[in-house]
């Protein structure tokens, strides 16, 4: 690997500790339209955009497409229903980890499935001076989400960055092939309910158990990095 530039964050489930909470969200307001996405579901889907995540659902009960009405609606619902829980508090040591990669002298910067603009914002609120908007990647800017790699190569993009100058931290399964697609180096932290060995078998190249692991083993992971 070249000089490490940038350390590419997913959002949900790797700086925040919402996955529970959109899970949540997801399983009562498909339930609500007498559609089936169990919470541990979710989190497979987790990483698509809500539009994806949707008509996947619809194809396999209804055989179709959600229409763009179908879709706002049920995405509107489930952000109500999402932002009806306390706000999601910050992954135990992400915090600590971007303040190492910061005075690094790397740049830490956001590639999210997410169109909420409300955990947007939240993001200068709980880490403050820590990513630039401009080069932040968020459901407004892709055509294709996760696993489409689209995401992760926007971000190289945005940086100025060739694919060896990144790493990518990520927890969901989707995420993880987004960027092994994009040529990344990908490190999984297994946040949530799923067996690891999803995580690996998606090309994480790394896993961790938690955010605060992957702190704790900063110095092992960058000398991994410079073999």
């Amino acid at each position: 690997m070249s000089h490490l530039k940038s350390v590419l964050f997913d959002m949900d489930g790797v700086l925040f500790n919402s996955m529970p909470y959109h899970a949540d969200a997801w399983h009562k307001t498909m339930k609500a339209h007498g559609l089936h996405l169990s919470k541990e579901e979710a989190y497979m889907h987790e990483g698509r955009t809500g539009a994806g995540t949707i008509n996947i659902i619809y194809q396999r009960q209804l055989g179709r497409n959600a229409t763009a009405e179908e879709i706002e609606r049920i995405y509107h619902e489930k952000s109500i229903e999402f932002n009806k829980n306390p706000e999601a508090e910050r992954m135990p040591g992400a915090w600590e980890l971007l303040q190492k990669i910061k005075a690094e002298g790397i740049t830490p910067t956001v590639v999210t499935g997410s169109g909420q603009r409300s955990l947007l914002d939240r993001l200068e609120h709980n880490f403050p001076g820590m990513f630039r908007q401009e080069l932040m990647v968020t459901a407004f800017d892709v055509k294709h989400g996760k696993p489409n790699p689209e995401p992760y190569l926007m971000a190289l993009a945005k940086g100025g960055l060739k694919a060896d100058e990144a790493i990518v931290i990520e927890n969901a399964p989707l995420g993880v092939e987004a960027g092994h697609k994009a040529g990344i180096f990908t490190i999984a932290v297994n946040t949530g309910p799923l067996d690891g060995q999803i995580l690996l078998d998606a090309g994480a190249d790394m896993l961790f158990p938690s955010m605060q692991a992957l702190c704790d083993k900063w110095e092992e992971v960058k000398k991994a990095l410079q073999q």
